[in-house]
């Protein structure tokens, strides 16, 4: 019944955006997936990877088959669009047969499957088809919001940012000064990000396949919540990023041409008016959001995960400053608001007890608390870097040291393993 329910959840939630994209003249999430089952898809990675999370559920035999099954259509449809004159610079080459995988396993669910084998099958490939729905809604949901919010607030966060010192500014030059090989690998893990999601989640999911059954909590539930409030929060606080409001990617609706040269003064800041097409996706950082989350859920796994979860938080955290995206105010509330769903989803894991609800309020309580003081204090917070700045971080930190206080308590002691008591040597 759980799973009955998210669905028609899920289901509504994107019957409501496609039919509010429809209203600005644009496709929503349901037509633009549709679209990739025939049309080059906007992320072939993304595809296949969610193809990989569905082959959770399947042994290696059926894996090795759907793989095949996936590269091979995907050849066909190559040849025929090459040998139709289609254009292949649209979109990827490659990800169709990806998605004819998943919907074709939940065809083989429905008519060749019965009981719990087909209740497992189907929680497969509806976790692969929730990782590219949740794509698509984000798509659409940043449309929204340049649609609906024709005013941003980038003068007070960047006014706050300079409270920490105008990071954006600084990590801007910085990549500036790497080039275009350093450019071009921090914008390559920016995007891939979905991708290493995927890897954590496959490992936390890696006994699927034996058990029969998918552990309580795993990455993808945290990832889909964040990917559901973060948009909310989008619309409350609408913000488009210093590159945008004063660099020179934001045209005549720019401040003005400011990023990453030279820091903005210490004025009253203002409502700003900006165009219809720029997203304003900024506060908080969801880039920021996700991959902390991909840094807990990967504390777990071994070396190599760990390594890889570490490098990918550093390398997003200095893509989203360093390209522009993002101010350091953002990525603040960002760790914030992911440390407070993660604490809340594992809460409702293990049952909902007063450490939980603590951490959770408290997370609550900073984020809200970043957001009223980003709008109404910004001046105050330029004018006292030396209080104001070591107050953010300090805000962030005890959620910090709070989430590992409690989730240290809630996490199994590990037992120790009995060494050998010594035998005696024969004589």
């Amino acid at each position: 019944m759980l799973w009955v329910t998210a669905g028609v959840v899920t289901l509504g939630f994107l019957v409501a955006l496609e039919i509010a994209a429809r209203h600005y003249g644009l496709a929503g999430p349901i037509t633009n997936q549709a679209r990739e089952v025939i049309f080059p898809p906007k992320s072939g990675f993304l595809l296949y990877a969610s193809m990989a999370l569905m082959m959770v559920v399947l042994t290696w035999r059926q894996r090795i088959i759907a793989v095949c099954a996936a590269i091979g259509i995907d050849a066909v449809l190559l040849l025929v669009r090459w040998a139709a004159g289609a254009d292949l610079t649209e979109g990827h080459p490659f990800g169709n047969g990806a998605l004819w995988v998943l919907l074709g396993c939940a065809v083989v669910a429905v008519t060749r499957r019965t009981g719990p084998e087909r209740a497992l099958l189907l929680k497969g490939v509806g976790l692969g088809l929730l990782l590219v729905a949740g794509r698509k809604t984000g798509d659409t949901w940043l449309v929204i919001t340049s649609k609906t919010r024709p005013t941003v607030l980038d003068q007070y966060v960047a006014t706050a940012d300079h409270a920490l010192g105008d990071p954006s500014w600084v990590v801007g030059r910085l990549v500036r000064a790497t080039g275009p090989i350093g450019a071009h690998a921090l914008d390559y893990v920016y995007a891939q990000l979905a991708v290493a999601a995927v890897v954590v989640t496959m490992y936390q999911l890696r006994n699927v396949a034996a058990e029969r059954r998918f552990p309580r909590h795993h990455l993808v539930r945290t990832f889909l919540v964040i990917g559901l409030l973060g948009p909310a929060v989008y619309m409350v606080f609408p913000v488009v990023g210093p590159v945008f409001a004063y660099g020179a990617d934001g045209g005549h609706w720019a401040v003005a041409d400011l990023w990453p040269d030279t820091a903005t003064a210490v004025t009253g800041p203002h409502h700003m008016a900006f165009d219809g097409t720029t997203p304003r996706n900024c506060m908080p950082s969801l880039h920021t959001a996700w991959a902390t989350a991909i840094f807990l859920h990967s504390r777990k796994g071994p070396r190599l995960l760990r390594f890889a979860g570490t490098f990918w938080l550093i390398a997003t955290l200095t893509a989203t400053l360093g390209f522009g995206y993002h101010y350091g105010a953002d990525l603040i509330a960002g760790v914030v608001f992911t440390l407070t769903i993660e604490a809340a989803l594992r809460s409702l894991e293990r049952g909902w007890d007063r450490t939980g609800t603590r951490i959770v309020v408290h997370g609550t309580t900073v984020f809200a608390a970043l957001l009223v003081s980003y709008r109404y204090l910004p001046v105050e917070m330029a004018r006292y870097p030396w209080v104001s700045g070591p107050l953010l971080v300090l805000a962030m930190a005890s959620v910090i040291h709070g989430y590992v206080r409690t989730t240290r308590l809630w996490d199994p002691a590990p037992v120790p393993v009995p060494k050998p008591e010594p035998q005696p040597e024969p004589a």
